[in-house]
């Protein structure tokens, strides 16, 4: 490694060979390598010279480095190592075997909608992961967007325009990054944030749906100073046939002021996603370029990128092609010819004809020869009348034949417009849809539209009006998702909501719909989703002394049930009333709790003074006391004069009552 540059079969920091380079750029240049200490092909970035000689950017440079290795994504090129080699400042990488998203549209053009999802999801995705991180890209394009072989989709390049803005080789009116996807924060303030990375992946999606950037210029910076006046036009303005959601899409990631726009990849990630879901778009594998950089710089470590097999005339002279490798990583091939000794006995062994005189030769049949000719035209006319006969009818079956229209049915009840179908080769079934002006089970058009050509015997669905769309019910323990679908079937937008108190819903269960169900909104209205926290938390009420029934129904006002009653005695509170509560009262619980209630089993002592013993004993044992007596004469009719406890005490079932009686 000598004179300020790399060269193929160098060994890097004494462990990293370069084996062929891949991409040459403005700052650095990406090496195919081998980690001989792992034994792993890996990428290395070989930063210019005039970069790594200056410290502000290799401390940026590690710093981002070091900062991009410590983040975990499928979506993101990951990190290895990072160093310096003399005057070289270098980054070892993953090396993805495919191209990049560039080389992909320079092959294949605009992408349709599901195929241009399929690159921006695990984009967004890997932005999200930075993003959280707090780490912006800041040069999103499709330079910088990686697909393997395998169909995975990779970012890279993290960190390195923040590098060069640390330099002190960089002059301070310079604009960096790729002016064709820059935000306009970027092209004014030189700042940028999670914002400005999802305006790159805007423009990004922009041209993947069209085929071109949104702005063009003479200059760059003439393509960078166009976005501050100017919005990203939208996609189907381009292409006729881009979704009005993707229409949307780009807008709002492409809005010039930054507050307006996807504050975050994760945001558009999910937007992303609604409108794939919304449209019903199939799954997609990225296919990786052919004639990728990368390719070549395999072909040129070996591998075979054309071959020519050997021609079958044994006069001919063998060809023999060879791949050379040049040094910007771009590969011709060169064609070289060179003529191959044959075996002598192939030659000699070949019996010789006789010379054949004059008188041998035999004239042939001209009238026969005429007459096979003739037949040979006979046939041959045959055969192409009959091509062109079978071509023509093909050609009127694909064209027409199989084809018809659908016709119109506007206007028509569902019976008539049924039997309209069916006499145009057609099959029907019906389908409700919801509308705001149709009444219900109004007849609204078909799908496919009138006037579609489409295949005899073809299925057309018949919308029915179902009427305005209501808010659907919410269930005690309804999904978060289960009622997003719910709405989507209705039309509805569905939106977070947040979280709420609910004493019915279970912890993330819907809680509610703002609005309420059962209202009835416009088609593509939104809805919000709030989703439950639980019960609240409530206050046991004091219910001391109350009856039963009383302290139930008190306890049920702040939602709080009763479990099981439980009875004690308590000489200061009259029986049947509650004594206390378990848990206990003042204390906290949430709403929807049971406690269990205390009852007094109290029994109050009546005033037996002045009535006749046997009385006395009958009203005692009615209240399950037991009764002493002292008198002079054993008999119930003496009267009792003094009663022990005293009338109005409280006492517990089965307790004693002594009476004293005269005579």
């Amino acid at each position: 490694m000598t004179g300020g540059s790399v060269s193929v079969g160098s060994l890097l920091d004494r462990r990293y060979r370069i084996d062929a380079p891949i991409a040459r750029g403005g700052m650095s240049t990406v090496y195919r390598a081998l980690d001989t200490r792992l034994d792993r092909p890996v990428a290395v970035k070989i930063m210019d010279p005039a970069f790594a000689a200056d410290p502000q950017f290799v401390a940026r440079f590690e710093f981002e480095a070091r900062a991009v290795a410590r983040l975990t994504n499928p979506g993101l090129v990951a990190v290895y190592d990072h160093g310096r080699d003399g005057e070289f400042a270098f980054l070892v990488m993953e090396l993805v075997e495919g191209g990049t998203l560039r080389e992909l549209l320079r092959e294949r053009g605009p992408m349709p909608p599901h195929a241009a999802a399929a690159v921006v999801r695990p984009v967004l995705d890997a932005l999200g992961t930075a993003h959280r991180a707090g780490l912006v890209h800041r040069d999103v394009k499709p330079e910088n967007i990686l697909i393997s072989d395998s169909g995975d989709v990779k970012i890279a390049d993290f960190g390195l325009v923040r590098a060069v803005a640390a330099s002190n080789t960089t002059s301070s009116s310079v604009i960096l990054g790729t002016a064709a996807y820059l935000s306009p924060e970027q092209v004014t303030t030189g700042s940028a944030n999670a914002g400005s990375d999802v305006f790159g992946v805007g423009v990004v999606l922009f041209e993947l749906l069209t085929g071109r950037t949104p702005f063009t210029g003479d200059t760059s910076l003439s393509i960078a100073y166009q976005r501050i006046d100017n919005d990203v036009p939208r996609p189907s303005s381009i292409i006729a046939g881009v979704p009005e959601e993707f229409d949307d899409l780009v807008r709002h990631a492409t809005v010039r002021d930054p507050a307006g726009r996807f504050q975050n990849a994760d945001e558009m990630g999910r937007a992303l996603a609604s409108v794939c879901g919304r449209l019903e778009l199939p799954s997609y594998r990225v296919p990786a370029p052919r004639r990728s950089a990368e390719h070549s710089s395999a072909a040129a470590m070996g591998a075979p990128t054309t071959f020519a097999g050997p021609r079958h005339d044994p006069q001919a002279p063998a060809t023999e092609v060879v791949a050379l490798p040049q040094a910007d990583a771009v590969h011709h091939t060169r064609v070289q010819t060179a003529p191959t000794s044959r075996p002598e006995h192939d030659y000699e062994d070949t019996p010789q004809p006789a010379p054949v005189s004059r008188r041998q030769y035999q004239f042939p049949d001209f009238d026969a020869d005429r007459q096979r000719s003739r037949r040979t035209i006979v046939i041959w006319l045959t055969i192409v009348a009959l091509l062109a006969v079978l071509v023509g009818f093909g050609g009127w079956w694909m064209g027409s034949g199989r084809y018809t229209s659908v016709p119109v049915v506007e206007g028509l009840d569902i019976a008539a417009a049924a039997n309209t179908l069916e006499s145009a080769g057609l099959t029907s079934t019906t389908r409700g849809t919801y509308s705001d002006s149709a009444p219900i089970d109004t007849l609204i058009g078909t799908d496919p539209g009138s006037g579609s050509r489409v295949t005899k015997g073809e299925e057309v669905s018949l919308l029915v009006s179902l009427g305005a769309p209501t808010v659907p019910d919410v269930g005690p323990n309804t999904a978060v998702g289960d009622i997003q679908r719910q709405l989507r079937d209705r039309t509805f937008v569905p939106v977070d909501g947040g979280e709420t108190f609910s004493t019915t819903a279970p912890v993330g269960a819907v809680a509610a719909l703002d609005p309420a169900p059962g209202a009835v909104l416009s088609v593509g209205d939104t809805v919000k989703v709030l989703r439950s926290k639980g019960a609240p938390p409530v206050t046991i009420p004091d219910v001391a002394g109350k009856s039963a029934e009383q302290a139930t129904a008190e306890l049920a006002t702040v939602g709080i049930s009763v479990s099981a009653t439980q009875l004690a005695f308590d000489k200061s509170i009259d029986g049947g009333k509650v004594i206390a509560t378990d848990p206990a009262i003042g204390g906290t619980v949430n709403a929807g709790s049971a406690v269990t209630l205390k009852v007094s089993n109290a029994i109050t002592v009546p005033s037996l003074l002045g009535r006749s013993v046997g009385s006395a004993r009958g009203t005692l044992e009615r209240l399950e006391l037991s009764v002493q007596v002292r008198q002079v004469v054993d008999t119930d009719g003496s009267l009792v004069i003094t009663q022990n406890p005293s009338p109005g005490s409280r006492v517990a079932p089965g307790s004693s009552v002594s009476v004293v009686s005269l005579p």
